[in-house]
């Protein structure tokens, strides 16, 4: 029977291999040179033998720990498939639940699949923009409506106090920009927002709880 890790054991071991194997292929001499009539390496300046000895042991020690690497992996892999989690949002297994509090944590674009955060972007620069241009619209409605008033008060007639004006408030009312909003924004977004970070907050408590309770067996 193999041994047994705990998964954030091997995820800890997983994590430190990557950086043994690349210290130690950084550090390796595989090959060095030497003239004909000299027993010692130009570079490492070791006999040929011990040179020889020392790079079959880098090598092995190097594919050792590889092989290594890649059976604490596919045993991560393995649980994570495997594994399931419950959140308010419902079950996920821990490789489903990493990919979806990765996406939600994504930068902004469609290119790192942060589908949620790319709507909710969408819907606030839209709602933001319309919100400014209908109040620079109205703002400018109103300078025209007023401009029209004085216009009609300045002039002699019998009827500059009553119908004239009436005429003015119904060119207001007719051209007065109004915001369409058949979601509600404001709320579609707050509900996005509120659900991002409940289920974030789930995803990160429950993989590391699962983490910390479940085994993998490494042959």
């Amino acid at each position: 029977m193999g041994s047994q890790l705990l998964v954030a054991e091997a995820l800890d071991e997983r994590e430190l291999l990557v950086h043994r194997i690349m210290d130690k292929i950084k550090a390796a001499s595989f090959v060095d040179m030497a003239k004909r009539n000299e027993e010692k390496t130009a570079e490492k300046r070791l006999p040929r033998s011990e040179y020889a000895e020392q790079a079959k042991s880098a090598f092995q020690q190097i594919i050792d720990l590889i092989e290594r690497y890649q059976k604490i992996d596919a045993a991560i892999v393995a649980s994570n498939a495997n594994t399931k989690i419950q959140t308010s949002y419902g079950e996920y297994t821990v490789a489903g639940a990493i990919s979806l509090r990765n996406r939600l944590k994504a930068a902004k674009g469609y290119e790192n699949k942060g589908f949620e955060n790319s709507l909710y972007d969408k819907m606030q620069e839209e709602y933001e923009r319309c919100i400014q241009s209908i109040h620079a619209k109205n703002r400018h409605l109103d300078e025209t409506a007023e401009s029209m008033r004085l216009s009609i008060l300045g002039k002699e007639t019998r009827m500059k106090e009553t119908k004239p004006l009436e005429v003015v408030e119904v060119y207001v009312k007719e051209n007065k920009a109004e915001l369409i909003d058949p979601l509600d924004v404001v709320s579609q977004m707050q509900q996005l927002k509120e659900r991002k970070d409940k289920l974030i907050s789930e995803l990160d408590t429950q993989i590391k709880v699962s983490n910390a309770t479940t085994f993998v067996v490494l042959d």
